[in-house]
């Protein structure tokens, strides 16, 4: 365990490191610090923190900087997440809450976590498989023809075409949508299955047809794979940080070209907490130089989905966390009130 003194020495390390882009030295650290001990001192405590992995002294300069080890120690134990101010919390619900549609609130998110970070943001879409159905809705478009839109408790609308077996009246389908959504509004996608399987037998003979096909579609729509989607925004932003990259940028941008790649560094929507990934603990080799900042998302205190941010190691995290958990807040409201 490290004393208490030289956690602080860690702390200032990182936070001028941060800050000023250059390696720090002893001096430095106790003119801008009151660490209240000698720079004899303070030189002491960093060679401990260099021989236990903490920091690491890029070159022959006397400066350390902070090791992937020292990143994550300092945001276990050392980094508060720094709050938004009353005014730059107002800027992210204004700018959200313009939004007209769920494809609106993403491009939205994506932009302004960009902007609030001026790091890469990433975000993923509410998953089908953790949401609820909010309305089945029924239209007749011809005699056999129908559009299903299947609307969820995030505002994801998915629209379907159902061509019937036989001429399907205005009266049968009205009480269709009826009982349909009887049935499954605000119920889980996994239940839906169970609750409709028997629908077909409350109608007459000549329109079961009709009806079996109009569930076989809403049942494949829920369990179609189009959740995995992703949206990225600020990649450009990267190049701000070339010289914080030990080799090229080039493999980092090729990492965040790949989905699946993405996915797995948001992580699980059902943790809806603040996960930091530093460094080397990103399985993928290209952002082994870069940490992921991610939360949860969703409506009614239930994660759907994930948003984060993606920048080098020698970031602003108490700064990123505080972002990247007041926008998820925000778009979780947006999405209970659409």
């Amino acid at each position: 365990m490290l004393s208490e003194r030289r956690l602080q020495v860690l702390r200032a390390i990182v936070q001028d490191y941060v800050g000023t882009e250059e390696p720090v030295g002893s001096k430095a650290l106790t003119e801008r610090h009151s660490l209240g001990v000698s720079p004899a001192t303070v030189r002491n405590d960093m060679a401990a923190l260099e021989e236990e992995g903490f920091i690491a002294q890029p070159h022959t300069s006397a400066g350390r900087i902070p090791t992937d080890k020292g990143y994550r120690l300092f945001v276990d134990k050392l980094a508060g997440v720094k709050p938004m101010t009353a005014p730059e919390r107002r800027a992210i619900q204004n700018f959200l809450e313009g939004a007209v549609d769920l494809d609106d609130v993403v491009a939205r998110t994506v932009r302004l976590l960009a902007q609030l970070t001026r790091q890469v943001a990433v975000v993923q879409y509410p998953s089908l498989t953790r949401s609820t159905v909010r309305h089945v809705e029924l239209l007749s478009l011809a005699p056999a023809r129908v559009m299903l839109v299947l609307i969820t408790d995030t505002g994801r609308v998915e629209q379907r075409m159902v061509d019937c077996p036989a001429p399907f009246g205005e009266a049968p389908l009205a009480d269709l949508r009826a009982r349909l959504n009887s049935k499954v509004a605000g119920r889980r996608f996994s239940d839906v299955p169970r609750l409709v399987e028997d629908l077909p037998d409350a109608f007459e003979a000549e329109d079961r047809g009709t009806v079996s096909t109009v569930l076989s579609t809403l049942l494949e729509t829920l369990v179609e794979e189009n959740e995995e989607r992703l949206m990225i925004g600020g990649t450009a932003n990267l190049t701000r940080f070339g010289h914080d990259f030990p080799l090229v940028i080039r493999p980092v941008l090729e990492a965040l070209e790949e989905q699946v790649v993405l996915l797995k560094l948001l992580g699980e929507a059902k943790d809806p907490g603040v996960t930091v990934r530093i460094g080397h603990e990103n399985a993928h080799e290209g952002l082994n130089s870069t940490s992921v900042v991610s939360v949860g998302y969703g409506s009614g205190g239930e994660a759907v989905a994930k948003l984060g941010v993606v920048g080098p190691t020698r970031m602003d995290y108490p700064g990123t966390m505080g972002a990247v958990r007041a926008v998820a807040r925000y778009v979780g409201q947006i999405l209970a009130e659409s």
